[in-house]
This record gives C-alpha cells, sequence and structure tokens, in this order.
C-alpha cells in the first residue's frame, strides 16, 4: 500500500530533523571528549588523588571535610587538580610560591566582577575604608557588641553556662556592617534568623557554594532557567532593597559616630591580642578559598604551566595548614606572629584577606571589629571553650561551623 500524502509529507522533514539532532548530539559529544583529553594532557604534570572517570573527585567534595584537604595538601605538594564531573577541572593550589605567582596576575572570576567594572567599583569603596574613616565608627562597634553582650547576660546570669555562640556573633557582624556600610538599623541582633536580610544572606550564601561545583551551573543560561537560578534573583532583590543606597556624610552621623579618641588609641596597643587573632585567621580562615579562571597561561616558580581557561583555586585552608609552610600547623600559637617571626616567613605564606589587587577591601575593618569585640567581651565574661564539643568547619564561601561554636560563658561580678 503506498503512503499516504500526508504522510509522505512529514515523514522527510522529521526524519532531516531527527538526523540534525543527531549529529548535533554527536558533534558536542566529540567536543566534551577532546575537552577532557585537553584537561588531561594540560594536567599530566600535576598528580592528584584517584578519581572517578564519571564523578572526578565529588565524593571528595562534598564529603565537606577539612581533615581531607589537609590529608591531601601533604600528601601532594604545591597542587593538584580536583575533577568536578568528567569534563571541569579546578587547579587547586596552596604552596606560597605558587600562590605569588598566582595573584600577581589578573584572571575572570567565577563570582565577581573583573575589568572596569571592578576597577570602578574598588575606587568609589576605598576611601571608605580608610583607616582615619575606620576609627570613627568605634562607636558603632561598641553598642551593637553590647547588644549582644546583653543577651549573653540574660542567658548566663552569673552561672556557667554553656552557649552556642555562632548565630550571636554572626548578626552582630552582620549588625555592624549594616550599620557601618550603609546606615541601615535592621534590628537583626533582635529578630535573629527570622529577619529577611539574614535569611537571605544566608540562603544565597548555600546557591553560589552550590553554583560553583556544579559544572553546568557554570553556563549563565542553564543557572538563570534553573529553580536556584530563579531564586538567587528573588534573594538578590531582598539584598538590594538594603544595599542599594549608599549613605550621606549627614547620615552617618545619625549613629553617633566619632566615639572617643582613651578607646580609638588604646585598640592599636593591644599587641598580644593582635597575635591572637591572626593565628586565629590561620586556623580558620574566614574564606577558605579564592577562584580565577586564567586569561592567559601561567607558567609556576618550578617551570610547571597551565593553559587559559583554566580555573585555579587558592586554598587559603590548604596553604595555612601547609606542614611544609608551618611548622606543627594544627598547634595554635600566636607567637608565630611576632615581628621576628613574621619577618622570616615568605610573604605569601598567610593570606586570610588574599592579596594583590584584589585583596580584601575590609581587611582593617574586620581587625578593628575583632579588637572591639574580644576587649569588650572579655571585660565581662570569662570565656573557656567546650571541649566536649569542638568545632568542625564547612568549606562554603564564607567558612561555616557544621555544629556551632560552643563556649561556656560565665559573667563577672559587678564592682
Amino acid at each position: 500500500m503506498e503512503a499516504s500524502w500526508l504522510e509522505t509529507r512529514w515523514a522527510r522533514p522529521l526524519y532531516l530533523a531527527f538526523v540534525f539532532c543527531l549529529a548535533l548530539g554527536l558533534l558536542q559529544a566529540i567536543k566534551l571528549y577532546l575537552r577532557r583529553q585537553r584537561l588531561l594532557r594540560d594536567l599530566r604534570l600535576f598528580p592528584a588523588p584517584p578519581t572517578h572517570w564519571f564523578y572526578g573527585h565529588q565524593k571528595f567534595l562534598q564529603e565537606d571535610k577539612m581533615e581531607k584537604l589537609e590529608e591531601t595538601v601533604e600528601k601532594y605538594p604545591c597542587a593538584f587538580p580536583c575533577w568536578v564531573g568528567p569534563f571541569q577541572a579546578f587547579f587547586f593550589i596552596y604552596d606560597p610560591d605558587y600562590a605569588k605567582t598566582f595573584l600577581s596576575r589578573t584572571g575572570k572570576g567565577l563570582l565577581n566582577l573583573e575589568g572596569p567594572k571592578w576597577f570602578q567599583h574598588r575606587r568609589l569603596l576605598t576611601p571608605g575604608f580608610h583607616c582615619d574613616i575606620l576609627k570613627t565608627h568605634v562607636d558603632v562597634m561598641v553598642h551593637s557588641v553590647n547588644t549582644m553582650l546583653a543577651k549573653w547576660e540574660k542567658i548566663c546570669c552569673t552561672q556557667d553556662t554553656v552557649v552556642d555562640v555562632f548565630e550571636h556573633i554572626n548578626l552582630m557582624a552582620l549588625d555592624i556592617i549594616m550599620k557601618c556600610a550603609f546606615s541601615q538599623e535592621t534590628n537583626c541582633q533582635i529578630n535573629g534568623t527570622l529577619d529577611p536580610y539574614v535569611k537571605a544572606t544566608f540562603e544565597i550564601g548555600k546557591i553560589i557554594f552550590y553554583r560553583l561545583y556544579n559544572f553546568w551551573y557554570h553556563h549563565d543560561i542553564i543557572f538563570k532557567f534553573s529553580p536556584n537560578g530563579h531564586r538567587f534573583q528573588e534573594l538578590s532583590k531582598v539584598l538590594h532593597q538594603h544595599t542599594g543606597a549608599a549613605p550621606s556624610d549627614s547620615s552617618r552621623n545619625d549613629w553617633g559616630w566619632g566615639g572617643d579618641k582613651e578607646k580609638r588609641d588604646q585598640l592599636s596597643e593591644m599587641s598580644y591580642t593582635t597575635m591572637c587573632i591572626m593565628e586565629m585567621f590561620r586556623l580558620i580562615p574566614p574564606v577558605p578559598s579564592i577562584s580565577r579562571e586564567l586569561s592567559k597561561p601561567l607558567t609556576f616558580p618550578d617551570g610547571r604551566s597551565l593553559p587559559a581557561g583554566m580555573t585555579v583555586v587558592l586554598s587559603i585552608w590548604g596553604l595555612h595548614h601547609n606542614p611544609a609552610v608551618w611548622k606543627s600547623p594544627k598547634i595554635f600559637d600566636p607567637l608565630r606572629f611576632t615581628k621576628e617571626n613574621s619577618d622570616q616567613r615568605h610573604p605569601y605564606a598567610f593570606l586570610p584577606f588574599s592579596s594583590g589587587p584584589r585583596n580584601c577591601i575590609g581587611q582593617q575593618f574586620a581587625m578593628l571589629e575583632l579588637k572591639v569585640a574580644i576587649a569588650l567581651i572579655l571585660l565581662r565574661f570569662k570565656v573557656t571553650p567546650d571541649l566536649t564539643r569542638p568545632p568542625a568547619f564547612s568549606d562554603h564561601i564564607i567558612l561555616k561551623p557544621k555544629h556551632g561554636i560552643h563556649l561556656h560563658l560565665k559573667k563577672f561580678p559587678v564592682c
């Protein structure tokens, strides 16, 4: 029986569409295969932990144990490639010389601005973080820390009480930055995690981290139309509602900025406290890693090279726990940061705020905030760790404790 006119009419276009899709799929498969072969060739000089041909090092990444990273750092000197699926690899580095070479170069950040737009934003923000301006923030910091301490007093009274302080400190830090940088009163320390800005901040951080280690989400279009991409846009609107308007000089005075000069000058005299803070930053760097896509080939001091397009991850945690760089890296020893010891150390061995043109613009702000908080806490409370619940950390964009930070707090009696 002869085929009908309708069957003949539709069969050929469908056949051509099928062949076209098949050819397109085959072409994409060939491209992915060649991409994998190119990565294998480019990374052949760098040994790596055992990897699954399809999942790569996903198990290593998903275990989320900083101890596993430390073991890898000790076993593979300088660097190792980390496969995120079969067609994508990140190159982890944790050696001071490698870090110096990497940070001296520009490149495309996976999650941040680049080029002229980044330079424009940096230039606008830099004056606000000048040391003379920062000293005027002390009163705001004192007020926010005292708000937190008042909550602790209600919890503890005069009894020795174990408190998970992570959320308290997190909200206190958020309260300070919102007041100092944006002149915004969020009442986040009172509202807690129910505050919309706080909820948005926590959730958007999870989405960013998930995108970083998901190969498909590196494609902007795929991410944009994914459920996480839609949620990211919603959360961004919440954040921009709070931070969209830059504060004027007159609005700064609303918080009583200026402060007592017996307070500001004393902060610069806390030399041992400063060393303790630096050692804390070494052991627990707030940002455990930074990444960048190479715009040009990169050659390390030992002669090994990486091609353009490679994503390099500087593991600050790995660098700070590298036994080839730090003696007994797991021991807390503030004396590592005496002037004599610091002068003898590689300048790129300690990078809690990164280095080079993209270093953290708020590092002096963070140091000032920490000194104010530590001084006020120790004036009012005896603080000791809860040894039954040592902290364990989770590798996110910002390092987070998995089960909180538990401390024994006991209020000093009022004289």
